[in-house]
């Protein structure tokens, strides 16, 4: 499977965006940290965060580094990067720009 349709196999799923999520609002956790993130918002054994984590690292968006017994895990953001820029930067940019400050900008509207 070629890296970007990792990328997009592994954003599609809510659950890996939770993880993402997770490590973009603090990086290096363990699998029970990120395991405690998971479960308190859906339900789902060790081993399902485990599949989830290895999907992830398998796309790139997620690097680990083992520190004694522990694995502790980082958001790689660079393959989102890379998507953006192939398939929004050349294409849309301004564009989308324009209307995510309009989507805003609505929202904001009482």
């Amino acid at each position: 499977m070629a890296d970007d349709d990792l990328v997009f196999k592994a954003l599609a799923d809510p659950t890996r965006r939770m993880l993402l999520d997770a490590l973009f609002e603090r990086d290096g956790q363990t699998q029970s940290e990120l395991e405690g993130v998971v479960t308190a918002r859906v339900e789902m054994t060790r081993f399902g965060v485990a599949k989830h984590l290895r999907l992830l690292e398998e796309a790139g968006l997620v690097v680990i580094r083992k520190e004694g017994r522990s694995k502790h895990h980082f958001l790689n953001a660079v393959p989102i990067r890379a998507i953006h820029d192939r398939w929004i930067g050349k294409y849309t940019a301004a564009r989308a720009a324009a209307l995510l400050d309009l989507k805003r900008a609505l929202e904001e509207e009482p």
